[in-house]
């Protein structure tokens, strides 16, 4: 478990969850502007259109286990907990052909069962966050509200029906931040920790 990459490189890390909201815009942009960001999926949320997290994964998204249904794991029996883990391994290896080795679990709540029913699925990392991005404000988990090197920034599939903007707006926001402070966006999968 880990909410930053230890890291002397001036980057910060993107993570998108969920899947509930498909915005072509987003994957517009993303790919325009070749904004690397890490996306962490539950099946519940995804299964609708498939095609747009491939879209997603063939402009070089890393697709990682969110859960089958986003249940709060915490306090679940181990054999419910491996059952949600490692059935989203099978629907993300059998749909995008690959098994993931990122798992973050939904809220953030996990246990001693979450951990090892994870690694079970074959999860090698579980990255948590420290900082949450919506359209029109961030919220800090440090009291500096400032970025960190290796920090990894949080936000989900949302859009106009849950929030008060669009995921280029929530993309816009990280930008803005992170430029205003001189961080750069950078692929989680390249900095994990390899131990």
């Amino acid at each position: 478990m880990f909410t930053t990459i230890p890291t002397k490189d001036k980057v910060i890390f993107l993570t998108v969850d969920d899947g509930y909201e498909k915005d072509p815009d987003f994957l517009r942009m993303t790919r325009e502007l070749r904004i690397p960001y890490t996306a962490f999926l539950t099946d519940s949320a995804v299964k609708d259109d498939y095609a747009y997290f491939r879209r997603m994964q063939s402009a070089g998204t890393s697709l990682n286990n969110h859960t089958l249904s986003h249940r709060y794991l915490r306090g679940m029996a181990h054999d419910r907990q491996r059952h949600e883990i490692c059935g989203q391994q099978d629907v993300i290896h059998n749909v995008f052909g690959t098994a993931p080795k990122l798992f973050r679990p939904p809220y953030g709540a996990y246990d001693g069962n979450t951990l090892r029913a994870a690694k079970s699925c074959g999860i090698t990392h579980v990255p948590l966050w420290n900082t949450e991005a919506f359209p029109d404000h961030m919220e800090w988990r440090d009291a500096d509200r400032d970025l960190h090197p290796g920090d990894i920034i949080l936000t989900h599939f949302r859009g106009p029906r849950h929030w008060k903007g669009s995921m280029p707006d929530t993309l816009r926001q990280v930008l803005r931040v992170a430029t205003d402070r001189g961080y750069a966006l950078a692929r989680l999968d390249d900095y994990l920790p390899t131990s």
